[in-house]
């Protein structure tokens, strides 16, 4: 099959792959309902050699850096109770960590968790860190701008392989909320 967007040599929807995913992921395709079928999630395999960014776009498609979406795990802190959310913004922007996250979070304080806490909290790889299949009850927050998008890349929860989601699923997302402004220039 060839992938709504870029240029990748292996691309399948991801009910035909579970087996390469994560299980966070895995489970949550197999759970998938809403507007969007699971089968329009497309999985495609990467190389983990080529994951920078500058050298992701050049080989796999110029057009990607546009398309593309970056998944963040943030921490928010107030008194001595800390909460964990995820952060989907376009790769082109960066996460407005101590405004609209802090606000959103009801936190004193908000920063990026740290590489440890992301990885062991969501059960995913540090650098394919996927908004599909976060623990339940997480708020994840989405950028209103990767709603627009037709496709979008985002991790799949290995740093081998990414995902090309209807840029409308992110918004059905389990803890979703859409928000303006969460992605800055």
């Amino acid at each position: 099959m060839d992938a709504p967007i870029g240029h990748f040599d292996h691309a399948v929807p991801a009910p035909d792959c579970l087996d390469g995913l994560t299980r966070p992921v895995a489970d949550a395709v197999r759970r998938w309902h809403g507007s969007v079928p699971a089968e329009q999630i497309i999985y495609v395999e990467t190389d983990p050699q080529w994951a920078d960014t500058a050298v992701f776009v050049e080989h796999y498609g110029r057009e990607l850096l546009e398309q593309s979406a970056n998944c963040v795990v943030v921490a928010g802190k107030r008194g001595g109770d800390t909460s964990l959310a995820a952060c989907v913004v376009l790769s082109t922007t960066r996460v407005d960590v101590n405004g609209v996250v802090r606000r959103q979070l009801g936190a004193r304080k908000a920063s990026f968790a740290s590489m440890d806490t992301a990885t062991s909290e969501t059960g995913m790889e540090y650098g394919g860190i996927t908004p599909i299949g976060l623990p339940d009850g997480w708020p994840v927050l989405v950028d209103s701008a990767v709603l627009d998008l037709p496709y979008v890349l985002v991790g799949s929860g290995r740093r081998r392989g990414k995902l090309l989601v209807p840029g409308k699923a992110f918004a059905e997302l389990p803890g979703a909320v859409v928000l303006e402004g969460l992605g800055v220039s």
